[in-house]
Formats: structure tokens, sequence, C-alpha cells
């Protein structure tokens, strides 16, 4: 079978050479020499043309029966609108049911609150309620409006008078919500081509703002000014393009990620040598910082001037709502046209503002009320220093005592698992109310996590040392 089968091909293959090797394979036509590959050629394009030509193949159509549909219908399943939530990443979320002041309620227990960013205390401050009231009665409760079309009151042109008055600048310009201040800013002054160099750990904010902006943004390493100045030289060095473009600094005065202090003196001396500008967020630090609470620039000296934006919110030290920008006049009436927080949003609620003036006015008439945050801060961080298992790594300056572990446990997940089980028990079993720093799935900052606690002049010695107590044998059962 094999022999007679190898036969038939050598016979196939010798009929297709004499084929090709025919005299007519090398006819000459029109002095053209055409030979048998030129021939087989020419077929299979034609075939292939006539194939692309024909009209591609097409069911008849047959409509589909009621039961058909009905059945389909059934079958269907929708896409989920959101992933599937892991166990371990469920958990039930305290709930308040009084005013978030250095004492609360939550879930029916009175607790030591140090989940609250109530720096001064002022939350259900007597001054700050009767303030309210007298606004709620003069002008409702929101503003129906934008404050371009028809939101502008007259409590909000004295609010952001009195801001700037506060902080030594031109003028000033109210924001409806806090965190959409500074993810507002930037996209108002960064545009596409720019170039944006931010700290690592800034919060999700700033991150929306960076993102909002498609502005080119560089990141240094967390609050390490030798990281900062590197990448502006690399940025900046025989780089003519460079010096034709906008070029931004973008940090905050107390890292909401870490409790660190950013060296301003040192940020402003790099803006001046590589001709940067620099955008500062002092959600943290307005009210805080500084002999009077006038922030980074007080605490350093810098004249704040030399600082080209300052952005920060009013829901912390002010115990109210909303935000706002100061800086010059150009900048401030930038933003009125520019900046889509202000523009697309109703106005900030007149009592809110109303509460913002009251605020600054008592910090004004009670400078003392820093000195008892500062005590507060220094007592807790000392009682904080032999926790086993965990280490202060915040600055000695900031309300945030941002304590992190010593050792990881291998992943952010594992470390936050860890830190939920200290901060539950505190509450469950001291009711002391602490926070972790969870972040969303969208926050890209990789910052170890921590538990943060927020200090206020309202909490007293025993408030403090009972978070102190509470820590030490809750993370010694959990940690060793």
């Amino acid at each position: 079978m094999a022999s007679s089968a190898m036969l038939v091909t050598t016979a196939a293959l010798d009929w297709v050479s004499a084929a090709f090797d025919a005299p007519l394979a090398r006819a000459v036509v029109f002095g053209i020499h055409i030979d048998g590959h030129l021939v087989v050629e020419l077929l299979l394009i034609a075939v292939i043309l006539f194939q692309l030509s024909r009209k591609s193949y097409k069911p008849p159509k047959k409509p589909l029966t009621e039961k058909e549909i009905d059945d389909l219908c059934e079958e269907w399943v929708p896409e989920p609108l959101c992933p599937p939530i892991s166990e371990e990443k469920q958990f039930h979320t305290p709930t308040l049911e009084s005013a978030a002041a250095p004492h609360t309620i939550v879930d029916g227990k009175e607790v030591v609150n140090f989940a609250s960013a109530n720096y001064l205390g002022l939350i259900g401050h007597e001054k700050i309620i009767d303030s309210c009231i007298g606004s709620l009665e003069k002008y409702g409760v929101g503003s129906c409006g934008p404050r371009a079309f028809y939101g502008t009151i007259d409590v909000h042109l004295d609010c952001e008078k009195k801001i700037a008055n506060f902080l030594g600048t031109p003028d000033s310009i109210l924001y409806s919500y806090g965190i959409s201040t500074i993810f507002s800013v930037i996209p108002a002054f960064c545009k596409k081509g720019d170039i944006i160099v931010a700290d690592e750990g800034v919060h999700w904010g700033i991150q929306n703002g960076l993102y909002l902006s498609r502005s080119t943004v560089v990141y240094f390493k967390h609050n390490d000014m030798a990281s900062l100045e590197s990448t502006l030289e690399k940025l900046t060095r025989g780089n003519k393009r460079a010096e034709k473009l906008r070029r931004y600094i973008v940090v905050e005065a107390v890292y909401q990620n870490s409790g660190q202090v950013a060296p301003l003196d040192e940020i402003i001396r790099l803006k001046e040598k590589y001709r940067f500008r620099v955008i500062l967020d002092e959600n943290h630090s307005f009210g805080v910082l500084g002999n009077s609470g006038r922030g980074l620039a007080e605490y350093y000296g810098v004249p704040i001037e030399k600082i080209d934006i300052i952005t920060a919110g009013m829901g912390n030290a002010l115990a109210t709502d909303g935000g706002f920008c100061t800086g010059s006049v150009r900048v401030v009436d930038h933003q009125r046209l520019s900046s889509s927080g202000y523009v697309f949003s109703a106005s900030l609620p007149p009592y809110l503002a109303t509460a913002a003036i009251s605020a600054v006015d008592y910090l004004e008439e009670n400078p003392s009320i820093l000195a008892t945050l500062k005590n507060n801060i220094a007592l807790l961080r000392k009682g904080l220093s032999d926790v086993a298992g965990l280490e202060v790594s915040s600055s000695p300056q900031s309300p945030i005592v941002f304590l992190k572990l010593k050792k990881s446990r291998g992943s952010q997940d594992k470390d936050l698992r860890v830190l939920e089980k200290i901060v539950s028990r505190a509450l469950h079993e001291d009711s002391v109310f602490l926070v972790t720093s969870k972040r969303s799935t969208l926050d890209k900052c990789r910052l170890p996590v921590g538990i943060r606690i927020f200090v206020s002049a309202g909490h007293s010695e025993s408030d403090i040392l009972k978070a102190v107590d509470s820590l030490k044998r809750v993370a010694a059962l959990e940690l060793e």
C-alpha cells in the first residue's frame, strides 16, 4: 500500500512539473513572458476579488416566539453595579448619636472621642450655636443657587473678608464643601502640559485634583526635601521647554495620611531656586499651628505672600463646613469664573459662614486655647512613647497623632485588620473612640496605615490618660 501511494504521488508531481514546463506555460503575450507561476497567481487574485465582492450570507430572519423571549429574559443575569465585597472588608461603622464633641454617644454608650478633628473643641460651643440660630432666623437654611447666580449673600462676603484679614492675604473665596475646595482649585490653575511635583503622601482630595488637571504629575518621597530637590533638578536641568511651562509644587501643611508637618521654609527655598509655584493645603493646620493659629506660614515665620495658593477646609478647627482658598486678588478672581466647585455648586449655607466667622472671632479672642491643645498633644505623645508593637510617627506639633505598627504584617490589608481589632476593642471595652487610616480603593497613597488620633483642646487630662491606658492594654494583648 505504501509503495503504491508513493507511485501515485510521484506521478502527480511529474505531471504538474510537465505542465509548468510546457511551451504554453512560457508563452509571450504582447512582449511579456508569461510562465505557469504567473497564471496561478492571477487566478488566485481573481478568486480573492470574487470572494470579497460577494455579499455576506445572512440567514433568513425568524422572529422569536413569546415563549423564547420569556425564556431568554428569565436566563438573563445583569452585570453587578459594583464588585462583591469580601468578608474581611465588611465592617460595622459606629454611629454617633450626639454632637461629635470630646465626649459623645456611640451606639448608645458615652465614649471619649478621638475620632473627630475638633481641634479647638468648638463643636457645640454656645457662641457658635447662638450665631447659627441668628443666621437661620435671618437667612433660612440654604441659598438655592451658586454664588454667580443669585447665591451670594452678604455673610459670604463677610466670611471671605474675615479669613483674608485673619491670614493677612489680599482676598479669599469660599467653597461649599471642604474636600471639593482643593480638587477644584488645582484644575482651575493647572492644565494639560503643566508640571506638578507632589508629595507621594497627599490625601485623596489632592490626588483627585491632580487627576482632573490632566497635568504631568511627578511624585517625590514623602516629606523628603532631598527627594524634592532632586526631582526639581531633573525636571529643570537643561530643559528649555520646562522653562516655558507652568510649574507647581503641591503639599499639605499637616499630612492627613501620616501626621507629619511639611518643612515650609525648605519648600519655599526650593520653590524660589527652581522657579515653581506652591499650592499648600492647610486642612489640618489652619487654626492650629502658629502662635495665633494662622497656620504653617506663621509657624515657620515665612511671609504668607511667598505661598502662591492656600486652601483649607473649615470642618476641622472651625467646627463648621465648607472650605476656602486665599491668596492674591488675581488668584481669587480667577476662581470665580474657572473653578468648578465654586461656579456650579450651590453656595455655602449662610449659617455655616456665620459659624466660621464666630469661630475665627473666638480664636482671636482666646489664643490660649492653642496652648491647651499643644499641652494635650505633648501629653498624649509622651504616654504613647512605649506602646507595645506601635510607634508614633507624626510630628511633635501635629494635632494628628499617628500610630503605626513597628513591624508590618506583610501587606497593607493585614496591617489594617490588626489595627482595626485594636480600635474595636478600645471602643467596646474601654469606651475610647479611635479610627484607623482606612483608605478608599480610589486612594493611591501607599504610606503605611495606622491609628489616627485627633487631639482636641477640649480633651481633659483624664481623657488623654484613658486613651493611653486603653491603647497600651489592647496593644499588649493583640501584638505581643
